[in-house]
């Protein structure tokens, strides 16, 4: 796999998470404000540890 793939795919999960995320956030919220808080942290930092692992894909892979 190339560096090129690697990086759409990481994106690609970035903004999956981020929508599922979102969707689940909104559908929690009415209900249980501190369960969608809860998800909405979780989903946080999922996508951050994503964006890190994009940046040292750049850094260590190869062209």
């Amino acid at each position: 796999m190339n560096k090129k793939t690697l990086i759409r795919i990481v994106i690609g999960l970035i903004i999956i998470t981020v929508i599922g995320t979102g969707i689940a956030y909104f559908m929690y919220k009415p209900e249980k404000p501190w369960m969608a808080f809860f998800i909405a942290c979780c989903g946080g930092v999922l996508v951050f540890n994503f964006i890190i692992s994009l940046f040292l894909i750049n850094k260590n892979l190869k062209k």
